[in-house]
């Protein structure tokens, strides 16, 4: 019995043992397996940091209106009698258009004309007698009295009849007619609205830490979303008081509109363009990240053992300003280095790279601004 166990504990050892050293050949020939496979470098994009001009802006949004605008309105109540002109139509300064009825106030300036050259004959003949010594000043005195009565309402008539027109009050494009002929329209009724659409202005706010970096003709550069056209323009007002409740100040600028691609009342991106600055070290704003250590990148450097393979060191730095997709580097970059601007997810320090510059979105990015 006791030789029957003693095999049996020989052979458990030996299955044992055979398993134990089965677990360490596989583990071995995993590790020698992964130990010779060549590492895979991460594919990345990299931008060169390089001091260079940098020209800083401040940023905002604002509201496209045109330099002139206005809505049309009667003076007067009538019925509308003509309408001379279509929508979006180019109108010049003084055009008539619209007419309302003013048969009844044409007769009565007929009326008082025919009194008024009566008026004047009579007054003419006064002057002649009193040069004769026939007749006496009272009576040439109540005659010049009545004509300048006479003349007076001619005048006050003749703007009644204007009343009754409207007109341009400057060049521009005209917008949709808002009243329909033979109908009855009282003072202030819209007929239309008037935009002068050559010369646009932008009206826009920002912070009032800002006031002294700004200044009348300083260069701006605006932008519609949705389209890749800036319009460049400059500050032509500032306001002089702070608004109390927002902190914010009230800036407005022009802009030439020769092709008509703005429209009052747009919602634009405003840029505002601050003296150019040299020597500053600025890369597209896709480099940084952001930690709980602070804001870091990655750059490419060369391997300490292997001079032809590059590697990602992660680099703490401090940024500063922001503009155009750019941000500038203040300190923790030197010139020179290959700055990892695409792929940085899947990196960490001493991870092997190759950089490929082909497509680079960041690079692409900033050159279409």
């Amino acid at each position: 019995m006791f030789k029957r166990l003693f095999i049996a504990i020989i052979l458990l050892g030996a299955v044992a043992g055979g398993v134990v050293w089965f677990n360490l050949f596989r583990d071995k020939m995993i590790a020698d397996f992964f130990a010779n496979q060549p590492v895979v470098p991460n594919t990345v994009s990299t931008a060169e940091a390089q001091p260079g001009p940098w020209t800083p802006a401040i940023e905002a949004i604002g509201t496209v209106n045109a330099a002139q605008g206005v809505e049309l309105t009667v003076e007067t109540a009538g019925i509308v009698k003509q309408i001379l002109f279509t929508s979006n139509a180019q109108v010049a300064a003084g055009q008539l258009l619209l007419q309302l009825d003013d048969v009844v106030q044409r007769a009565d300036l007929e009326a008082a004309r025919t009194q008024y050259a009566l008026n004047r004959q009579t007054l003419e003949r006064a002057r002649e007698l009193v040069g004769r010594g026939v007749s006496s000043s009272v009576s040439l005195e109540q005659s010049e009295a009545a004509a300048t009565a006479s003349e007076a309402q001619v005048k006050k008539l003749e703007a009644v009849v204007e009343q009754r027109q409207l007109m341009a009050p400057f060049a521009g494009t005209i917008g949709l007619p808002r009243v329909d002929l033979g109908q009855y329209v009282a003072p202030g009724t819209i007929v239309a609205t008037l935009q002068d659409l050559s010369t646009m202005r932008v009206d826009f706010s920002l912070p009032e830490q800002e006031l002294p970096f700004l200044r009348i003709d300083q260069p701006i550069e605006v932008r519609i979303e949705g389209l890749d056209q800036a319009f460049r323009g400059a500050i032509s007002g500032i306001d002089p008081r702070v608004d109390p409740s927002s902190r914010m100040v009230a800036i407005r600028g022009t802009i030439e509109n020769p092709e008509g691609r703005l429209t009052p009342g747009q919602f634009v991106r405003i840029r505002v363009e601050l003296p150019q600055e040299e020597g500053v070290i600025a890369l597209p704003l896709t480099v940084l990240l952001a930690s709980l250590y602070g804001d870091h990148v990655y750059v490419a450097r060369p391997k300490a053992d292997t001079p032809d393979m590059l590697e990602a060191r992660q680099v703490f730095v401090t940024s500063g300003r922001r503009t155009g997709g750019r941000v500038e580097i203040v300190s923790g970059v030197a010139p020179g280095d290959q700055v990892i601007t695409a792929g940085q997810n899947r990196l960490f320090n001493g991870a092997p790279v190759a950089i490929d510059n082909t497509v680079n979105p960041a690079v692409q990015a900033t050159e279409a601004k």
